[in-house]
């Protein structure tokens, strides 16, 4: 059976890098190269660091906390020496190595040990094809999970992933644009090899494929010497990269720029009492209190704005229909412009929801014309009423007769093609109804009347 380790790495959602006021500007694509810099990210002779910003400390406490991990009070800089490109001052800034004491350790999170999570710098980005560095995410903050080799397949992590992502998205610690990446530590003790550790595989997805890829080639060809393999995402393969490095390798050593980080133990709890219900709690929240069905309650927790706007519009609108709203139309029309609720570019209020909600509920509105103005929120949303008082639901049965009336004089064909035992026809029919009302005609109603005039 295969022991699988992995070293997760996540940009910390902070604005600023760790020793500089330079802009974390990681994971944006547009953002020019070069220009998020400055002498302290870009290890410029003479430059000193400044204190390491409180944002990124008191993020590693939240994380260590939902990690279950032990948090240590006091913790040193240590340097990691080695020579790339990507790395100016020739040194990295991290809480760990060989004899250092991380920011917390002997954490249990969904039955996997967490051996410690620490703090440190990003390198800069280095294309070693063309040899250009950019510097924009030099000495952004960065957290590191290390697991305890206790996986044993692809689907086990892929499942442990997706619930670690969802819990630390609930504390808005990770820079969601920037994503989550892994070392994936891979071994075979049955066939008595050796550790092989894959670099930097960059989504869930991708560390599935290398996963599956590196235990079939360590069955075939059981490795003797560790090595650093890297995942090719095009290959669906790893190829070697170089031997693994040891601790030692890397000359570890405190720096005596930086000072020692101190937590006292009232900073924690203060954090501690201000952390969110974990996905796994607002799930059963979810089903006991709404008595809602499992499979909705898990696509409103997979994120914790969705879930707390589902909670807002359920204490005012009927609990059924809110559920269908929010994991279906709202859903899809933030899907559909790519957007997230919590994007700062989105404002969509629960109470005109609710009014939305409420409206149809009643039969003011058709579900069309409900539908349409929900469109309309995005990106910042009004109150209904008064696009509701201009589109009234028709549902006087002589009125939408005319409508019927009106379709069947006007698409000859389509009645012709639905005597003819194209049912597709009734769906035209039933639509061109719905266009010529404006979306307030009973849609029930219509299509029963249309049924009635076409036999």
């Amino acid at each position: 059976m295969p022991k699988i380790g992995l070293e997760i790495h996540g940009y910390l959602n902070t604005k600023e890098k760790l020793f500089c006021a330079c802009k974390a500007e990681h994971g944006l694509k547009h953002f020019k190269p070069n220009t998020s810099i400055c002498p302290i990210c870009t290890g410029q002779p003479g430059a000193k660091p400044m204190l390491p910003n409180k944002a990124s400390v008191n993020k590693i406490i939240q994380i260590s906390l939902v990690l279950g991990c032990k948090i240590n009070q006091k913790v040193v800089w240590q340097r990691k020496h080695y020579s790339w490109p990507d790395l100016p001052k020739g040194y990295q800034n991290t809480i760990s190595g060989a004899y250092a004491i991380p920011n917390a350790q002997d954490g249990k999170f969904l039955g996997i040990k967490i051996r410690e999570c620490h703090l440190e710098e990003d390198p800069a980005a280095w294309n070693p094809k063309t040899g250009q560095i950019d510097y924009n995410r030099s000495g952004s903050p960065l957290i590191e999970i290390v697991t305890e080799p206790e996986f044993n397949s692809s689907e086990q992590i892929t499942d442990w992933l997706k619930q670690l992502k969802a819990n630390l998205s609930y504390i808005k610690a990770i820079d969601k644009s920037a994503g989550l990446k892994a070392d994936v530590n891979i071994s075979l003790p049955e066939k008595n090899g050796v550790r092989i550790e894959i670099k930097n595989v960059n989504s869930i997805k991708n560390i599935q494929k290398a996963v599956e890829y590196e235990i079939q080639r360590q069955s075939r060809d059981v490795p003797k010497i560790q090595e650093t393999r890297r995942f090719d995402e095009l290959k669906g393969i790893t190829a070697r990269m170089r031997t693994k490095e040891q601790a030692e390798d890397y000359r570890f050593i405190s720096d005596p720029d930086l000072p020692i980080i101190t937590i006292d133990k009232k900073r924690i709890d203060q954090i501690k009492s201000q952390l969110p219900e974990s996905p796994q709690e607002k799930l059963g929240k979810l089903i006991k209190k709404y008595k809602i069905d499992k499979k909705h309650a898990e696509i409103l927790t997979k994120k914790i704005d969705i879930a707390e706007f589902f909670e807002k519009v359920a204490e005012k609108s009927d609990k059924n229909l809110a559920v269908r709203w929010v994991t279906e139309e709202l859903l899809n029309i933030l899907n559909y412009n790519k957007k997230e609720l919590d994007d700062p570019d989105v404002d969509i209020n629960s109470e005109h929801f609710i009014e939305l909600l409420n409206l149809l509920e009643k039969g003011k509105i058709t579900e069309l014309k409900a539908k349409e103005i929900l469109r309309k929120f995005i990106p910042k949303s009004f109150s209904p009423k008064e696009a509701a008082e201009k589109s009234i639901k028709i549902s006087d049965k002589a009125d939408i007769l005319k409508f019927v009336k009106q379709a069947i004089k006007e698409n000859p064909k389509a009645v012709q093609d639905y005597k003819q035992g194209k049912k597709e026809a009734l769906n035209f029919l039933v639509g061109y109804i719905m266009k010529i009302s404006k979306k307030r005609a009973d849609y029930k109603m219509a299509k029963e009347l249309l049924e009635k005039e076409l036999r």
